[in-house]
């Protein structure tokens, strides 16, 4: 776990943040051990932001992983409080990771809460409902 928190921390400083000054690195844990890591990128028309659990999971899924290569994720910020992804997030990474994965958010202080991914967003719209 500290691997990946020091991963998402050493990359903070990357994030784009002009407009909301709100900074959010993730570091995502492949099952061979490869650490991908994400930041926010914020656009002034903020509906073109990409979030960086979405930034990372979209650099793994180019580099050719797929829903069953990911182990886990990490998120952090600058923050005191402990912050979870936000809707968009949650459905891409239902969609995008196992159920079972595990997702980690952590403050500024090192502090970690895990829940699963299914967890995170229990009636997500997925591709069995199509």
């Amino acid at each position: 776990m500290k691997k990946l928190y020091d991963e998402a921390k050493s990359i903070l400083p990357n994030s784009f943040a002009k407009y909301s000054n709100f900074k959010v690195a993730a570091a995502l844990e492949m099952n061979n051990g490869e650490v991908i890591t994400g930041v926010n990128v914020e656009n002034a028309s903020f509906g073109l932001t990409n979030c960086a659990e979405r930034t990372a999971l979209f650099a793994a899924y180019t580099k050719g992983y797929r829903k069953n290569d990911i182990k886990q994720i990490l998120i952090t910020t600058e923050q005191d409080d402990f912050i979870s992804p936000c809707g968009a997030c949650r459905q891409v990474m239902r969609e995008l990771m196992p159920d079972d994965a595990l997702v980690h958010m952590s403050n500024n202080k090192g502090e970690i809460k895990t829940v699963s991914n299914k967890d995170l967003l229990p009636f997500a719209f997925t591709d069995e409902d199509l």
